[in-house]
């Protein structure tokens, strides 16, 4: 049984079709061995989906000016070094990542971050929108740890925020500012860190700036909102007050008409942003777990690195929510609304419906009786015509010799005549809506 199912020791099965790509996504390398010291630079650009091609061509480029040539032209990450700096390329859902890394000791933290060995015009041609800028510089621990006066030198006299983080592994320095490079800077020192640490730490610095920032991607989208929908909600009061003074369905209708449209206003602004207030909330738990995964640990006479910034992203999420919660809210009581209007206007059209009934009916009961007085008239002249006649002809007859008593046989000729008459005409009738009943049923 085992020789039918192995062959040279590989099973004769049939694979997934997206195994090895499902593998190789599980276990690509999310760390990059970085030693100490050294420097990064790191951008996070914003981009549609449809520049990653765009994005790919550029990395290709970059690759062979270094003389580096890259076989597969479909990645969506690549790590590669490229003369004196390496470069980490991502492509994620909304935005890119590129990381330049440079080994080796400098003199000066900021003096020559690694995104300067990068050429130029390369920079230049890549497509998106800035939303991260970062360097990060790590110091050897045999380096002396810096004094808050040096600190506030390397952070333009800014007011410096810092903490013990991996457990006490390393000391990190940062301020609230960029600066005018358009980078923000950390300083992390080590003071115990292992070498697989260090790319984890990294990792998590760079992490928790990106998500940070994509978390309050929405804010100037609600800032635009807020107003917008106080507008909406005095117009819906507007409205519910002008309900009660209603007249007429003309009436009704039109405020209807204006229920729908202010509806479909908030509907769109809520399909709008739906998206982004789902995305932020996503973003915020992904940077909440890599701030407690930071480990964090005060240093004396320094707030901590994400104490303050923590306190303003949640801050943001909370309007987020506000304004989310406000929109669903008002969606809902524009939709009861115009679901009351909607079942007002249906009872007042209902009502004129049967008004019209009535009247048709009545003008139907009206039409009726004038049919059979019409009829009864019909029947009269027609038998006085027809006893015209038969006058005529009797008296035809008795000039022709026959002896006969004009006026008797006239006489005794009138109830039949206006009998022959009546049942004539009334199957005339009988023939005629029967037609039209079944006009009707072929038109149907």
């Amino acid at each position: 049984m085992t020789d039918n199912v192995l062959k040279n020791g590989v099973l004769e099965l049939p694979e997934f079709s997206e195994r090895q790509m499902l593998h190789a996504e599980l276990n690509a390398d999310v760390y990059e061995l970085i030693n100490i010291p050294s420097q990064l630079s790191q951008l996070v650009l914003l981009s549609d989906r449809q520049k990653t091609n765009r994005e790919r061509e550029l990395v290709i480029q970059l690759c062979e000016h270094f003389g580096v040539r890259i076989l597969n032209g479909t990645f969506d990450q690549l790590s590669v070094e490229l003369g004196d700096f390496r470069l980490r390329w991502e492509r994620h859902t909304e935005y890119s990542t590129y990381i330049f890394y440079r080994d080796g000791s400098f003199d000066e933290p900021f003096a020559k971050p690694a995104i300067t060995y990068v050429p130029a015009e390369w920079l230049k041609k890549l497509p998106g929108e800035i939303l991260v800028a970062t360097h990060i510089e790590l110091e050897d621990r045999r380096r002396p740890s810096h004094s808050l006066r040096e600190l506030a030198a390397l952070f333009a006299s800014n007011a410096v925020i810092g903490s013990r983080v991996s457990a006490g592994s390393a000391s990190v320095w940062s301020d609230n500012h960029i600066h005018p490079d358009g980078f923000t800077r950390f300083l992390v020192h080590d003071d115990n860190l292992r070498s697989r640490q260090v790319g984890r730490l990294v990792q998590r610095l760079l992490e928790i700036e990106t998500y940070r920032m994509l978390t309050i991607l929405p804010l100037a989208m609600t800032r635009d909102i807020i107003p917008q929908l106080e507008q909406y909600e005095d117009q819906l009061a507007e409205l519910m007050t002008a309900n009660t003074a209603l007249n007429t369905i003309d009436d009704e209708q039109q405020l209807l008409v204006k229920l729908t449209a202010l509806a479909s206003e908030i509907e769109r602004i809520s399909a709008l942003s739906s998206h982004r207030f789902g995305a932020s909330q996503t973003y915020h738990a992904i940077m909440q777990q890599r701030v407690t995964e930071l480990r964090e640990g005060r240093i004396e006479g320094l707030q901590m690195l994400y104490e303050y910034r923590k306190q303003r992203v949640t801050s943001a999420m909370g309007t987020f929510e506000l304004v989310r919660t406000r929109l669903e809210t008002l969606s809902l009581r524009v939709e009861r609304a115009t679901s009351m209007l909607r079942t007002r206007v249906d009872i007042s059209m209902e009502s004129q419906i049967r008004d019209l009934l009535k009247s048709m009916d009545a003008r139907a009961h009206l039409q009726l009786r004038l049919q059979e007085t019409v009829e009864g008239l019909s029947v009269v002249v027609l038998s006085y015509y027809l006893l015209g006649i038969t006058g005529y002809g009797l008296k035809a007859i008795k000039a022709a010799g026959l002896d006969i008593d004009i006026e008797l046989m006239t006489g005794i000729a009138i109830p039949v005549i206006i009998t022959i008459v009546f049942f004539a005409i009334r199957k005339f009738r009988r023939i005629v809506s029967k037609s039209a009943f079944s006009e009707g049923k072929r038109s149907k």
